[in-house]
């Protein structure tokens, strides 16, 4: 996510700039003023990205202080208007990213009626976190395990709205679950399980696409590939330890996975460090292990 105010008034090249080889990509954007969204959005769309999503789910206080994140869904009405001024400036795709309720206000009628609001307006597609947020006593980390998970309410949205893209999100730790939701649902969002074991991502496409079009890669072809594409990234300012707090989980499992994240933690933080912490580190997994961890 990046705020309207950083792209309009910051580094837009900082927050913006992406590898082609990450599309399709979509830009989450954070504010709640229908004209600094509608710019942001056009430079969103200037700048490749396949779409622009409103973030109406984010509950911590830093969020809720600029009127934007979770507490936008008290105002419908507004949202609407973000997305319609969204809309009118670009021809990508506009979603939205919501929780099922807020605070007191989580009934299901209040999710069915914030959704209706928003598909009047032109929007299609929904990303809904199963949970609540309490934007009052608890934190932004305890707002991703306290309130409990209801799956079947975001299902029966689902249902109700049958020509609407509702995408399902929270707490999905594998693709066994991911598989299980995409019965009912059109899409899932996976966050902190892919985060902390993104080799789960290495199985998506034959689990659940059917598809084995690419070349199977071990971890190691992963790790080897992430280390060029490392020295890639700091011809252009990027520096490695940038990268390598994304991949610390690529080998979680395996009798080296604790080696490779120490050597990660402590070689990338160097200012002169490249892509050779990465190779070094995977070096450090046992070679017996490749067979099993293909």
């Amino acid at each position: 996510m990046v705020t309207t105010g950083a792209l309009l008034f910051g580094d837009q090249e900082r927050h913006l700039r992406f590898d082609a080889s990450e599309h399709p990509v979509i830009c989450q954007l954070g504010g709640s003023e229908p004209e600094a969204l509608a710019r942001s959005s056009k430079l969103v769309q200037d700048w490749g990205y396949d779409g622009v999503n409103l973030n109406c789910g984010c509950p911590s206080d830093r969020v809720q202080s600029g009127r934007f994140g979770a507490c936008l869904m008290a105002e419908p009405r507004l949202v609407a208007d973000c997305l319609k001024a969204m809309q009118d400036a670009v021809s990508i795709p506009v979603s939205v990213k919501c929780r099922i309720g807020i605070d007191d206000q989580d009934s299901e009628q209040a999710l069915a009626d914030f959704v209706g609001v928003l598909a009047d307006a032109g929007c299609q597609q929904f990303t809904v976190h199963a949970r609540k947020a309490w934007l009052q006593g608890l934190s932004p980390k305890e707002n991703r395990d306290i309130p409990p998970l209801d799956y079947e309410r975001v299902r029966r949205l689902k249902q109700a709205n049958p020509g609407l893209s509702i995408a399902l999100n929270g707490g999905l730790q594998d693709l066994a679950a991911c598989h299980d939701a995409l019965n009912w649902a059109d899409g899932v969002m996976v966050g902190r399980a892919a985060y902390q074991a993104p080799w789960i991502l290495a199985e998506v496409d034959a689990l659940i696409f059917g598809e084995m079009s690419r070349p199977q890669q071990s971890r190691w072809d992963v790790a080897e590939a992430m280390a060029c594409y490392a020295d890639a990234q700091r011809v252009v300012g990027v520096p490695v330890k940038s990268i390598t707090r994304h991949i610390l989980g690529l080998f979680n499992g395996l009798a080296g996975a604790k080696a490779w994240r120490r050597a990660l933690s402590q070689e990338a933080h160097h200012p002169d460090a490249t892509g050779d912490v990465i190779r070094r580190a995977a070096a450090l997994v046992p070679q017996a292990d490749r067979a099993d961890a293909a």
